[in-house]
C-alpha cells in the first residue's frame, strides 16, 4: 500500500493520476476536504480508501494502519502566504510532519516529503539543494518557515539518509482550481483574459526589475509529479532535491504564452502590489536540478509554451487530471 497526504489537493492529486497510469491502486488517500470543492480532483482516480487527516494521524499509535505500507508521500500542508496564524503553521506543517516522518522512520516505510522553495527566501544564499546550506536559509513568510524547520529536523536527526525532501518550486495545471486565491496566475487570470483580453501583472518596486520582469521557475504539475514518481522506483536515493526546470521565466512571459495560446494580441496591466506581501515577494527564483540530474532522473521539461497551452486546454473545459 501507498499513502499519499494531500491526496485530494493540487499536486497530491495530480500524483495520484500519475500513480493510477503507472499501475498503483492499493492507495489510502489522506486529506481534509473540508468546505471546499477538491473532493472533485478524487473523481475518477484508483485508491482503497480515504481518511480525514486528524483520523489518520491518530491511528498511527494503534498499529491498525498494517505492516504492508511500501511508501507515503507527505505532500499535505497548508501553503497558504497571507495565512498568519503562525500557530497553526506549526502544528499542521511541522508537528504533524514530525510524528508521520517518526513512524515512517521507524517502520522502514519510503517517506518523500513536500518541502517548498519558499524557504529560499530571497534567494540571497542561492537556490541549491546542498545539504550544507540548507541551515542558512531565511524564509520570507511563516508558510517557507514551517517547511524550513523540518527540513532542518530532518537533517539534523539523520533522517535525510533514507528520506527524501522535494522543495517544489512554482507549480501549475490542473487540478489546483480549489485554492482560490492561492492558484497560480494562469487559471486566476484566464476568464478576465476571455472576457477582457488583458492580463494584470503586479508592478515591480525594485530598481534592477522592470515591471512584469521578475522571475520565477514555474514548472508544469505533470512534470512535477514525473520527478516525484521518481523516487518511489529508486529506493536507495535519498536527500533534498529541488523540483523545478532550472530555468527562470518572467511573468510577462508567462502571460504571453496565455495570450498566444488564445490567439489574442498581448496586453498587460500592471497594479500595485498589496503592502503586506511587498516585503515577502520573491523577485527571482531558479532551482538548481544538478543533483537531481545526478541521480539519474532522464525526463524532460516542458516549455511554458507548451505547458501553458496544455493547462489552457483543461481550463477550457473545467476539466481535471
Amino acid at each position: 500500500m501507498i499513502i499519499v497526504t494531500g491526496g485530494a489537493g493540487f499536486i497530491g492529486s495530480c500524483l495520484l493520476w500519475f500513480l493510477n497510469k503507472n499501475g498503483y491502486d492499493d492507495i489510502l488517500v489522506v486529506d481534509h476536504l473540508d468546505h471546499s470543492e477538491k473532493w472533485k480532483n478524487l473523481v475518477g482516480k484508483r485508491f482503497r480508501d480515504y481518511m480525514e487527516k486528524d483520523d489518520f494521524i491518530g491511528i498511527i499509535p494503534t498499529g491498525r494502519l498494517g505492516n504492508k505500507i511500501e511508501a507515503i508521500f507527505h505532500l499535505g500542508a497548508c501553503s497558504s502566504t497571507t495565512c498568519q496564524d503562525a500557530s497553526y503553521f506549526i502544528k499542521n506543517n511541522y508537528e504533524y510532519s514530525k510524528t508521520l516522518a517518526r513512524f515512517a522512520l521507524e517502520k522502514n516505510i519510503r517517506f518523500i516529503y513536500a518541502s517548498s522553495a519558499a524557504t529560499y527566501g530571497n534567494g540571497e544564499e542561492g537556490y541549491s539543494d546542498d545539504h550544507e546550506k540548507l541551515l542558512t536559509l531565511k524564509p520570507l513568510n511563516i508558510y517557507g518557515f514551517s517547511k524550513h524547520i523540518f527540513d532542518a529536523w530532518m537533517l539534523r536527526f539523520g533522517a535525510l539518509e533514507t528520506a527524501v525532501g522535494l522543495k517544489y518550486f512554482n507549480v501549475f495545471g490542473p487540478n489546483e482550481y480549489h485554492k482560490n486565491d492561492m492558484q497560480s496566475i494562469v487559471p486566476k487570470a484566464f476568464q478576465v483574459l476571455k472576457n477582457e483580453g488583458v492580463i494584470r501583472l503586479f508592478k515591480s518596486y525594485r530598481d534592477d526589475y522592470k515591471d512584469g520582469e521578475q522571475k520565477r521557475d514555474f514548472i508544469y504539475v505533470k512534470d512535477a509529479v514525473q520527478m516525484t514518481f521518481f523516487f518511489l522506483e529508486h529506493p536507495s536515493t535519498a536527500g533534498i532535491f529541488n523540483i523545478g526546470t532550472g530555468n527562470a521565466v518572467t511573468w510577462n512571459n508567462l502571460a504571453k504564452a496565455m495570450f498566444k495560446s488564445l490567439a489574442k494580441p498581448a496586453k498587460i496591466d500592471y497594479i500595485d502590489m498589496p503592502l503586506d506581501l511587498r516585503d515577502k515577494y520573491q523577485y527571482y527564483t531558479q532551482s538548481e536540478t544538478t543533483k537531481l540530474r545526478n541521480v539519474g532522473y532522464k525526463g524532460p521539461v516542458t516549455s511554458i509554451d507548451k505547458s501553458v497551452g496544455d493547462y489552457m486546454e483543461y481550463l477550457k473545459n473545467r476539466s481535471h487530471l
